[in-house]
């Protein structure tokens, strides 16, 4: 079984140690184009691009989509389907990005919203399941007994690291990591409540595409990428490779060839290129390499993967405060390598509960290949259906946008409310909400 791993500081020197363990971290890949029309209606289905599955039964309004620079409508990057464990609320995120190039760099240009839609036939059961484990709490608390071992340690089960349902992404979980139950139970008791397991899937699913439809509505002509599913799996870190060189090889010192010229330039030139590494970019390609495909990383409550040294690397990470080097050969005094610590407190609160917000996920710089490719195979197929004067009408209406367009961030974090609120205007609890949470955004420079 592999071993779990957390990652809450940075530093450069101690991303060896995560090796050969499964992460809290789930990855979001992309599993094929979504061609069922109950799929794309259906908000419980996690994918990239597409028309949203709106999940509040009222229409959330149209700008919610909408570019805070340039104004014009957003296409929708992905749709995460997240509802919390042990939660009556049904929960979807929604993440749109404009690709305007004179949008890039922008503030605003990439936005996230929250869905939540109370479930009542899940409240329900979730109900009925505290009940029954009350009951079997009460009925298996008997007076302990006078020959116990006071000394013998029981290891506590332990929460699940994500706070999450079973059916997040949309999927299953099968995480060999949850304990199996112990308590024995009435065998009619255990029936049915494998029965209410057995249903709560397919229930939430009647219940989010019973949501809001988007077929005569505004959300209908907004531009839109091919839709594919996005199916998740868990973040494996292999083991290092073990070095093939003998114990008794013998190296030798090519400082002296005459391949690195007369006055050795060459040398010099790539010791002076590693100066210019940026380490939290190699330690973040290091990262995603094990898993090339993901077009997103989720743990709530987790720690974002920094794409590169920018502010928003400082902010999040900031360098902790250090005394002043001497100044005299007599006080030497050696200086430990910088831990950087993760914090949160720089990430506004959120507008409506005021609660601190906490990281939830982020995109990575594969969505953009995907998206890319898949509107590519669409150009191609669109193509093979016009007459040659509405290709000719298509060409002519690229030439004169002058709209160059591409995404060029290298990831985007989203932080949501630490409570999951939903509340009305007046501060009361409400069945349903939509709700912009903040963007953290690093650049591709």
């Amino acid at each position: 079984m592999p071993t779990r791993a957390e990652d809450e500081d940075w530093s450069d020197s101690d991303d060896e140690a995560l090796s050969g363990v499964e992460t809290d971290v789930l990855l979001g890949v992309p599993d094929g184009r979504v061609e069922s029309d109950s799929d794309l209606r259906d908000a419980a289905v996690s994918r990239i691009g597409g028309l949203p599955a709106l999940l509040p039964s009222r229409e959330p309004p149209f700008p919610s989509s909408q570019c805070k620079n340039c104004s014009s409508p957003m296409e929708l990057l992905v749709q995460v389907w997240c509802p919390f464990e042990n939660s009556p609320m049904d929960r979807a995120l929604y993440i749109w990005g404009c690709a305007r190039a004179s949008c890039q760099r922008q503030p605003g240009s990439v936005r996230a919203w929250r869905a939540l839609r109370y479930n009542a036939d899940y409240a329900a059961k979730l109900e009925k399941k505290k009940a029954r484990k009350d009951a079997e709490r009460q009925a298996a608390s008997p007076t302990p007994a006078n020959n116990a071992n006071p000394f013998s340690v029981q290891a506590p089960a332990a929460p699940s690291p994500f706070n999450l349902g079973d059916q997040i992404f949309g999927q299953t979980s099968s995480s060999p990591f949850e304990p199996p139950p112990t308590v024995e139970v009435d065998k009619d008791d255990d029936q049915s409540d494998d029965e209410s397991e057995a249903s709560s899937t397919e229930d939430s699913l009647i219940t989010a595409m019973a949501s809001t439809t988007i077929q005569e509505s505004p959300w209908t002509a907004a531009p839109s990428y091919p839709p594919i599913y996005l199916s998740t799996m868990a973040e494996y870190i292999p083991p290092a490779p073990k070095s093939k060189i003998p114990d008794n090889a013998r190296m030798e010192d090519s400082a002296d060839d005459d391949k690195g010229g007369k006055d050795g330039a060459w040398g010099l030139e790539a010791y002076e290129n590693t100066l210019k590494v940026d380490l939290v970019f190699e330690r973040f390609t290091r990262r995603i390499g094990h898993t090339a495909d993901q077009c997103l990383r989720y743990e709530l409550k987790g720690t974002p993967l920094p794409f590169a040294s920018d502010k928003v690397f400082e902010v999040l990470f900031p360098a902790p405060p250090q005394d002043p080097l001497p100044v005299t050969g007599a006080a030497f005094k050696v200086v430990s390598p910088v831990k950087r610590s993760y914090n949160v407190s720089s990430i506004p609160h959120c507008s409506v509960c005021k609660s601190s917000r906490v990281f939830e996920c982020q995109l990575m710089p594969n969505l953009i290949n995907v998206i890319r490719a898949a509107a590519k195979d669409k150009d191609v197929d669109g193509d093979r259906k016009l007459t040659d004067a509405e290709r000719i009408k298509a060409v002519q209406a690229v030439l004169k946008s002058n709209q160059s367009t591409g995404m060029e961030w290298g990831t985007c974090m989203v932080f949501s409310c630490e409570k999951d609120c939903c509340l009305a205007d007046g501060g009361q609890d409400a069945t349903e909400c939509w709700r912009e949470e903040h963007v953290l955004v690093q650049w591709d420079e």
